[in-house]
């Protein structure tokens, strides 16, 4: 088994960033793809940033320039956010699959190991 614990939200004004980190634990040498979702209230989970064990990076079409994921040789999983918007208020959640090919994958069901995700609440 896989556990992921997040941290590193709270609250920020708009244009301001954040660094949220995610630990993982357990059988991470079984992991080859994570990736950062979120959800806002009433609102269906998203994909915001994925990366595979070599390092490939990918991004959804809301954050890219202002979000950047990466990870270190314990598998903590990062990701940075800057320029922060309004809209980027949600609940954050690491996610973590072992997986043949990683590059692209940001959707819910293409991922099988999840934390239990952290706030990020951005103001105007």
């Amino acid at each position: 088994q896989v556990q992921l614990l997040e941290s590193g939200g709270g609250s920020v004004q708009a244009g301001g960033s954040l660094r949220l980190s995610c630990a993982v634990s357990g059988y991470s040498y079984i992991i080859d793809c994570m990736a950062w979702f979120r959800q806002a209230p009433g609102k269906e989970r998203e994909g915001v940033a994925g990366i595979d064990v070599l390092g490939t990076t990918w991004y959804g079409d809301s954050v890219k320039g202002r979000f950047t994921i990466s990870q270190d040789n314990a598998k903590t999983l990062y990701l940075e956010m800057t320029r922060l918007k309004t809209e980027d208020t949600a609940m954050y959640y690491c996610a973590a699959t072992s997986a043949n090919y990683c590059t692209g994958r940001l959707l819910v069901p293409e991922y099988k190991y999840w934390g239990q995700g952290t706030q990020v609440t951005v103001s105007s």
